[in-house]
């Protein structure tokens, strides 16, 4: 299992982008402290969770029927940012979700985009991510 990477100090803008500080946007969210409310708030803290490979916390929010039992992280990958495309559904009140995405990073200075639209279920009173379709880039 490995370990979550610890930052010095919280970034002044969170890791998915949103804008907003990580200790008010994703941390509260991947620490336990505040469940997020939609799909999109979900997506984007597993990927703030996958920049800080935390595999705790993408296994908790991974739906059981779905999960795998090891999640791999590259130790050279680094995660430069992420872009929400489209979001349908996944609000509160509702029991389905999907956030299209593009997320960069990089591995041994080569450049990668992972585009995908990944689907969310509402489901004992959280959201959980089951699959993802990847789009050819």
């Amino acid at each position: 299992m490995s370990k979550a990477r610890k930052p010095s100090t919280a970034p002044a803008q969170c890791y998915c982008k949103s804008g907003i500080a990580f200790d008010t946007c994703c941390l509260p969210i991947i620490n336990g402290t505040h469940p997020a409310a939609t799909a999109q708030q979900l997506m984007r803290s597993r990927y703030s969770a996958f920049c800080l490979c935390n595999e705790s916390y993408l296994k908790q929010t991974w739906h059981p029927s779905t999960r795998p039992d090891v999640i791999d992280f590259e130790n050279q990958q680094q995660w430069l940012g992420l872009k929400i495309v489209t979001t349908k559904a996944g609000e509160i009140g509702d029991l389905q979700g999907q956030v299209e995405f593009v997320a960069r990073y990089k591995i041994h200075g080569r450049a990668y985009r992972l585009h995908e639209n990944s689907d969310f279920v509402w489901q004992d009173g959280r959201w959980y991510y089951t699959q993802g379709t990847l789009f050819e880039t």
